[in-house]
C-alpha cells in the first residue's frame, strides 16, 4: 500500500512540523512553539519567508531590529515559561546569523531552548563564492555557521530535504530535555530551503510533548539520606533547576519538614518568598553575610538544581573544606561536581523520593535559630541599604523604590554590570518565580532585549502584570532597540536607566585590584577629550516610548507610578553615584586574574591580599 505523502519544500516542512508540536502542562495544552523573531534578508526571506507566512496566526513572527537582541528576548521567551515553550529566531546567511553567536552561547550558558533557523551558502556550490560567504581554501563545506558547534546543545546542516524528518524530533527532543536543554541550530543552505520532497503526511501529525521526569536511583538517593542524616549543620542551595522542574512545592515542604535552612543562587532567586523563616538569602559573589556565614560553617550542603557557578561558591571558597555536597540534578555532568554524592534526577521526584528516605530527621535547633538571627541582620542591613538619603543616589535605592511600589506578581529583569549583585542582594521576593536575573553568561544587552521577550510570554499568561527592567547606562547604549520593538508590538515594559557614566563596576574592580581608573567611566577615557553624557530620554522618547528623567528616590517613586498607570512603554532615567553608592556586604572571595609581577605598589599589595584568601579554596574535593 502506498505511503501517503505530501510535497513541500524543505523550508515549508520545517514551519509545518513546528506548527504541529504541542506540549501539555499542568493540564493545559498549547503550541510548543510560541512563535518567532525575525529579520529577513536574502538567505531567508524567500523561501523560509514564504513558509511562515502560511503560518502566521499561529506561529507569530515578531520583527526584530538586531539578530543579537532576538535571541536574547527568545531566551527570556524559554526562562519565564521555565523551559517548557520556545521560540525560533531566523536570520539571513552571513553576518545577520553571526550576530545570533553571542545568543546563542547566552542560552547554553543558561541552558536555556531556542531553535535557530539560519541561511547558508549554497550546497550545489554552482554560484559560489556568494554575497556573505567565508571562503576556506582548504575546506570549502567550513562557513560561518560551523562557528555555532561550540554554542549550542544541537546543529545540523540541512542538506536534503528528507533530513529533517530525523534532525527536527531530535533538535525538539535536546530543547524539552531537562538534563541536555539548550540551544538548537539548523543549517539551511539556501537551494536546500527550496527543493521539494514527498514527505510523509504523518510526520505533520500533532504531537503532544511532556517533559521528562527522571527517576533518581534509589541506591543514591539512600547513600544521600544517610548523610544527610548525620549532619549537624545542614543547608539548602536552592538553584534555577527548582523552578524549572516545578518543585518549589516539594522544595519547600522538605526544608519545613526538616528544619533546614535554605539559601538561593542567582538563579535560584525567588524560589521562596522573602519573609519565608527558612530562606537565609543569597549566597556567593553576588550574595548575603547570612546565606555566606552558614554557607562557610554547613557541614552537608544539599545543592538542588544547581551548576554550582563561581558567583554561587565564592570560587570555592564559601563552604569548609570538609563539608560534604549531595547533589540533585538532572544533569550528570552538575550532580558529581567536587565529589558530590550525585542524585541524578528530577529535582520534584529526587526531594520526594530524599523525604521518605529521609524519614523524622530535623536540623538541630541551635543551628536553625543561627541562620534565623543572621538573616534578621541581613534584613536590617538590606532595610538601610536601600533607604532614600542614606548617601548619593544608588542602584540599591532604586531597587528599593520600586521593589516597594510593584505588583507581587511583576517581573524584574537584570543582567551584566553591577545591577545584578545589587538587584540578587537588595532584591526582596515577593512571589515565586519572578525574578530573571542573568547571570549565566552575564550578557550586556540582555536587559531590555530579555525584557521584551519576558514580556512577550508574560502577557499569554498574566497579561495584568509588569515587566521591570534594571539597565545601566553601559547597557543602554550597547542594545536598546527592542524598546521600539516593544512600543510598536504594544508590549509595555517599564525600563529605568541607572547612568553611572559608564562601566563603573568594572571601574570599581579595577580599583579594587590596586589599579587606576582607566577607560572604564567615561571621565576616565583617556581618547575622550571632554566627556558628555547621552541624553536618554530624548533617545528613548525618539523610539516611541514614554520617558522621564527623575533627580531622586521620591521623584523616581512618582515616576514609576506614572508608569505603572500606563499601557505603554516607560523609560525612566535616574543619575547614580560611581562610587559611593555600593552595596558594601554580602560578598565572598571571587577569582580574578591579578599582576604576579608589577612596578605599581598598590597593584602588588592587591594582589598579595587577594592570593592570601585562595587558602580558603577547595581544590575539586
Amino acid at each position: 500500500m502506498r505511503e501517503d505523502t505530501i510535497r513541500l519544500t524543505t523550508a515549508q516542512a520545517i514551519i509545518r512540523y513546528l506548527n504541529a508540536q504541542f506540549i501539555e502542562t499542568d493540564g493545559t495544552r498549547q503550541r510548543v512553539c510560541g512563535g518567532g523573531f525575525g529579520i529577513f534578508g536574502h538567505g531567508n526571506v524567500t523561501c523560509l519567508g514564504e513558509a511562515l507566512h502560511d503560518h502566521r496566526e499561529t506561529l507569530p513572527l515578531y520583527r526584530g531590529q538586531n539578530e543579537q537582541s532576538m535571541g536574547f528576548a527568545a531566551a527570556a521567551y524559554a526562562k519565564y515559561h521555565l523551559r517548557r515553550r520556545f521560540m525560533f529566531c531566523t536570520a539571513s546567511a552571513g553576518p545577520g546569523t553571526a550576530n545570533l553567536l553571542t545568543a546563542s552561547a547566552l542560552a547554553h550558558a543558561n541552558r536555556l531552548p531556542m531553535l535557530m533557523l539560519c541561511g547558508d551558502t549554497f550546497l550545489t556550490r554552482l554560484p559560489d563564492p556568494v554575497l556573505q560567504q567565508l571562503e576556506h581554501y582548504g575546506n570549502p563545506a567550513l562557513g560561518l555557521n560551523d562557528a555555532f558547534q561550540a554554542v549550542t546543545r544541537y546543529w545540523d546542516r540541512i542538506t536534503h530535504p528528507a533530513q529533517v524528518i530525523q534532525s527536527l524530533p531530535a533538535a525538539l527532543a535536546t530543547m524539552l530535555d531537562p538534563a541536555d536543554c539548550g540551544p538548537a541550530f539548523l543549517a539551511l543552505p539556501q537551494d536546500v530551503q527550496g527543493w521539494a520532497y514527498d514527505y510523509p503526511r504523518a510526520f505533520f501529525e500533532e504531537k503532544t510533548h511532556r517533559i521528562r521526569r527522571i527517576t533518581p536511583d534509589a541506591d543514591e538517593v539512600a547513600e544521600a539520606a544517610a548523610l544527610l542524616r548525620s549532619a549537624e549543620r545542614p543547608v539548602i542551595i536552592a538553584g534555577g533547576g527548582v523552578q524549572y522542574s516545578g518543585a518549589v512545592a516539594e522544595l519547600t515542604g522538605f526544608a519545613e519538614a526538616h528544619g533546614i535552612p535554605v539559601i538561593e543562587t542567582i538563579a535560584g532567586r525567588a524560589n521562596l518568598l522573602a519573609d519565608h523563616p527558612l530562606n537565609i538569602g543569597p549566597v556567593g559573589v553576588t550574595g548575603s553575610d547570612s546565606a555566606n556565614a552558614i554557607a562557610e560553617q554547613a557541614d552537608v550542603i544539599l545543592a538542588v538544581g544547581t551548576r554550582l557557578q563561581d558567583f554561587t561558591t565564592g570560587s570555592w571558597t564559601a563552604f569548609a573544606q570538609e563539608a560534604r555536597f549531595i547533589a540533585l540534578n538532572a544533569a550528570r555532568h552538575d550532580a558529581g561536581k567536587h565529589r558530590a554524592l550525585p542524585i541524578v534526577g528530577d529535582a520534584k521526584l529526587g526531594l520526594v523520593a530524599l523525604e521518605a528516605a529521609l524519614g523524622d530527621y530535623r536540623c538541630p535547633e541551635a543551628w536553625r535559630n543561627y541562620a534565623q538571627t543572621e538573616r534578621k541582620g541581613w534584613d536590617a542591613y538590606v532595610a538601610d541599604n536601600v533607604r532614600p538619603g542614606n548617601r548619593p543616589n544608588s542602584y540599591a535605592q532604586a531597587i528599593g523604590v520600586v521593589n516597594a511600589l510593584c505588583e507581587p506578581r511583576d517581573r524584574v529583569v537584570a543582567a551584566a554590570g553591577g545591577l545584578p549583585a545589587e538587584v540578587t542582594a537588595n532584591w526582596r521576593t515577593l512571589d515565586i518565580g519572578t525574578v530573571d536575573v542573568e547571570f549565566g553568561f552575564s550578557c550586556m544587552g540582555y536587559e531590555i532585549a530579555g525584557g521584551w521577550g519576558a514580556r512577550i510570554a508574560q502577557t499569554e499568561v498574566e497579561p495584568e502584570a509588569d515587566t521591570i527592567v534594571f539597565c545601566g547606562d553601559g547597557s543602554y547604549l550597547l542594545m536598546n532597540s527592542d524598546i521600539y520593538s516593544s512600543v510598536l508590538t504594544r508590549k509595555k515594559m517599564i525600563v529605568l536607566v541607572l547612568d553611572n557614566g559608564g562601566f563603573a563596576v568594572i571601574n570599581k574592580l579595577q580599583n579594587n585590584t590596586g589599579n587606576e581608573s582607566f577607560n572604564n567611566l567615561l571621565a576616565d577615557a583617556p581618547t575622550i577629550p571632554e566627556a558628555f553624557g547621552v541624553d536618554f530620554v530624548a533617545h528613548a522618547a525618539a523610539m516611541g516610548a514614554e520617558a522621564t528623567q527623575v533627580a531622586n528616590a521620591d521623584e523616581l517613586a512618582e515616576a514609576f507610578k506614572a508608569a505603572k498607570a500606563s499601557d505603554k512603554t516607560t523609560v525612566i532615567v535616574m543619575s547614580v553615584d560611581a562610587y559611593d553608592g555600593w552595596t558594601t556586604q554580602g560578598h565572598t572571595w571571587w577569582e580574578v586574574g591579578t599582576p604576579h609581577v608589577t612596578d605599581n605598589p598598590k597593584v602588588r599589595e592587591k594582589h598579595l591580599e587577594i592570593e592570601a584568601e585562595r587558602a580558603k579554596q577547595r581544590r575539586g574535593i
